[in-house]
């Protein structure tokens, strides 16, 4: 009997053992990255909305990405336009990657102790570009908006406007 239940025992044991080893199974994986070029932004031209003259009305000159101006309100466009630029920047990065564009909501420009704001900017592309063999040119226009009898100058923002651009 004695034998019978050490019998019995090495039996579960082995039971045991075997059916632990059943209940494990293994796999593998391999681990990779691509390192793509860090995406670039580089001004290739600021922007100008050239010269404008005033009635004593408020009003607005319109300049659109592809360097074209309208206007509303008290403002007028002289025969002399002076130098009327869209900014432009190069994005540069990996291949052909698509990217966000981020364009800034307001700046302020001076002339001594008066400003105007420029607003509303817009671009093309417009929202996300693609980069073609890794470069992609963005032109940028904006609204900038005149007070009744804005003073006579010439007006420049103290701090640059920013464009950003992240891979999507």
């Amino acid at each position: 009997m004695k034998k019978l239940i050490i019998s019995a025992g090495i039996c579960f044991s082995a039971l045991f053992v075997a059916s632990s080893a059943f209940a494990q199974a293994s796999a593998t994986a391999n681990a990779s990255a691509t390192i793509v070029t860090p995406i670039s932004i580089s001004k290739t031209a600021d922007m100008d909305f050239g010269n404008v003259a005033t009635n004593g009305t408020v009003g607005t000159v319109v300049l659109t990405p592809a360097g074209t101006r309208s206007f509303t309100g008290g403002v007028t466009l002289p025969a002399t336009t002076g130098t009327v630029t869209a900014a432009s920047f190069t994005v540069s990065g990996s291949g052909s990657y698509t990217y966000a564009i981020t364009l800034p909501s307001s700046v302020t420009i001076t002339s001594g102790t008066d400003n105007m704001i420029v607003n509303t900017f817009t671009s093309t592309p417009s929202t996300t570009g693609a980069l073609t063999a890794g470069t992609q040119v963005i032109k940028v226009g904006a609204t900038l908006n005149l007070v009744a009898s804005q003073a006579e100058g010439s007006y420049t923002s103290a701090t640059p406007f920013t464009v950003t651009v992240n891979y999507n």
